[in-house]
């Protein structure tokens, strides 16, 4: 599996507040979609998120976001070391995603920018 990047995933009370701020910091504007009832903005390498507690406490769980070539790849790869494939590969608003668990408890998500078939 080709891991291209990783994205650090913030859970925020006011997003307007933490955008402003991230995109002063980085120099970059903010890329933003909503999924699942969740106000998403990616500036830079930070994933900003914001929405209802239920939906924001399942995503607190989630350690990274791990960019890879292709997510077939990434499931092949995780199965054949221990992890445990919980959601996906799915489509998602940049291509596909899947959330994984290592053995040590750890969850991740890793997406690609393949178009969805």
């Amino acid at each position: 599996m080709e891991i291209l990047g990783t994205t650090l995933r913030i859970c925020v009370d006011d997003l307007e507040t933490s955008v402003a701020f991230y995109e002063r910091l980085t120099g970059t504007r903010a890329l933003r979609f909503e999924r699942g009832g969740v106000s998403v903005a990616a500036v830079s390498c930070f994933l900003l998120m914001s929405g209802p507690a239920s939906e924001i406490d399942v995503l607190r769980k989630v350690t990274a976001t791990i960019a890879v070539k292709d997510v077939d790849d990434a499931v092949s790869a995780l199965n054949d070391v221990g992890a445990k494939v919980l959601v996906g590969p799915v489509p998602s608003p940049a291509g596909r995603n899947l959330i994984a668990v290592h053995p040590d408890g750890s969850v991740f998500e890793y997406v690609d920018t393949k178009p969805v078939r």
